[in-house]
């Protein structure tokens, strides 16, 4: 990836022999003459590191280098033939990298240069690993279905491919994305995520190309569209459905070419940009309708995603239920866990708000109930229903908080495919497209664990 850097000082000489120099160790040199002008370039540019004068007519580079530092955050070294102690200082106080006195020393500057290009890849992967550390959600699950979705992002990841991932309300399209994110050769910069769904027509052009100052009005700084910040990272374009034709229109003619101007501005601005996109919508109906083009369907879908339904995963609640408690007894709700009839409980019922509602169910039970094993009753209460399981759905699990992880999992699966042959009267290949598993995967599965299908077929009839 080049490194731009803008040099902002009132005299020509100096900015051209630092161009020349910046150029010749292999940096994009920019430049400007004074302050205002470089605040210009820094919005219309992707600059990585400024070399500021101090002493400039108009606005001064101490002025200057607060408004960067607050904009931008760049490592900015300041230049100055007038320098003090005290200037110094308050450069730094300030949030300079670096004083250096003229007459510069051209080493000192590529040293310089270099080494404050170096504290801040440190500064932005120590914050990567923080936002992607611990706390950081991964995709639970060991269904069928989960562990396909898991190898389709290995695969995609790595490449430069769009993905389009589609999937109902909750199920954790965004997750996904984030996922394919981390694993991508782009990672070193933060994902950019988009709502289309929450930003008016009216904006989407600012908000995803930026615009000059004095644009429109109200427009009284310069500002950066989400396209530029994501430049050499992903842009990740939550709820693409929700975008009204008119915004389609715009937004895919720069995903076609990888260029735009900004609103009010003349120049084409160049962007490398991996997009990714989701949707709960069904595109092929929307498109039908007329609400969606089809050209942009067909120019975000060139590796689709489907991600599962809770309802087609169920087997999944346990691990989800356990991942949930663990995140909220770090946040200091207690120490609670759910009674084996409450879990069973969970798991009949059919989440149409997908993995984000458990997730607030979780969390309701965790702060409202008054025990530190939640019962049964207490789920029936906040799902709203009696609660009279039959004996074909009923998981005799009484003893499994008792059983180390791996036997508590074999047990829970040998009960749950049991009650679910028992209710298909043995069917293999109902069963199978009940729990969403393909039918020899799910006879695998029954073989390893030892359950007769044909038996339980011939005691239902």
């Amino acid at each position: 990836m080049s490194i731009h850097i803008l040099i902002i000082d009132d005299e020509q000489p100096i900015r051209e022999s630092l161009s020349g120099i910046l150029g010749d160790e292999g940096f994009i040199p920019h430049s400007a003459g004074s302050a205002e002008e470089g605040l210009q370039v820094l919005a219309e540019e992707e600059i990585h590191l400024v070399l500021l004068d101090i002493w400039m007519p108009g606005m001064d580079g101490l002025e200057a280098l607060k408004l960067i530092k607050e904009q931008y955050d760049l490592p900015v070294i300041m230049i100055s033939g007038h320098g003090t102690i005290e200037t110094a200082v308050q450069a730094t106080r300030i949030g300079a990298f670096d004083f250096i006195e003229k007459p510069l020393s051209y080493d000192k500057v590529i040293h310089s240069i270099n080494k404050g290009l170096h504290v801040a890849r440190l500064e932005r992967e120590n914050k990567l690993l923080r936002e992607s550390g611990p706390t950081r959600p991964d995709i639970t699950g060991e269904s069928h279905v989960i562990n396909s979705l898991r190898e389709q992002i290995e695969r995609v990841a790595p490449t430069d491919a769009w993905v389009l991932i589609r999937g109902g309300h909750g199920t954790g399209k965004e997750l996904v994305a984030q996922t394919i994110h981390r694993k991508s050769n782009r990672n070193a910069h933060p994902m950019v995520e988009v709502n289309c769904a929450a930003i008016p027509e009216e904006l989407i052009e600012s908000e995803l190309f930026g615009h000059v100052k004095g644009a429109f009005t109200g427009a009284t700084e310069p500002k950066k569209g989400k396209f530029d910040q994501a430049n050499g990272s992903t842009l990740f374009l939550d709820e693409i459905g929700d975008m009204s034709l008119k915004s389609q229109a715009k937004v895919l003619r720069i995903l076609q070419e990888q260029k735009f101007e900004r609103i009010g501005g003349a120049r084409t601005i160049n962007v490398d940009v991996r997009v990714l996109a989701a949707t709960n919508k069904n595109l092929e109906e929307e498109m039908h309708k007329g609400n969606f083009r089809e050209d942009l369907f067909y120019r975000l879908n060139v590796v689709p995603i489907n991600v599962p339904a809770l309802m087609d995963r169920r087997e999944d609640i346990p691990l989800l239920v356990a991942d949930f408690l663990q995140n909220f007894r770090k946040k200091g709700f207690g120490d609670k866990q759910l009674s084996n009839e409450a879990l069973t409980t969970l798991m009949q019922h059919n989440w149409p708000g997908n993995v984000r509602e458990l997730r607030n169910m979780i969390e309701r039970l965790v702060i409202m109930s008054p025990k530190d094993i939640i019962a049964d009753s207490d789920v029936a209460l906040f799902l709203g229903k009696e609660v009279a399981p039959t004996e074909a759905n009923t998981f005799p699990l009484q003893n499994i908080q008792h059983l180390p992880y791996k036997d508590a999992r074999k047990a829970f699966e040998i009960e749950y495919l049991k009650a679910k042959l028992t209710e298909n009267d043995g069917n293999i290949s109902k069963t199978a497209e009940q729990v969403g598993m393909e039918r020899s995967h799910l006879h695998k599965k029954l073989k390893t664990l030892g359950i007769d299908a044909a038996k339980i077929g011939e005691h239902s009839a």
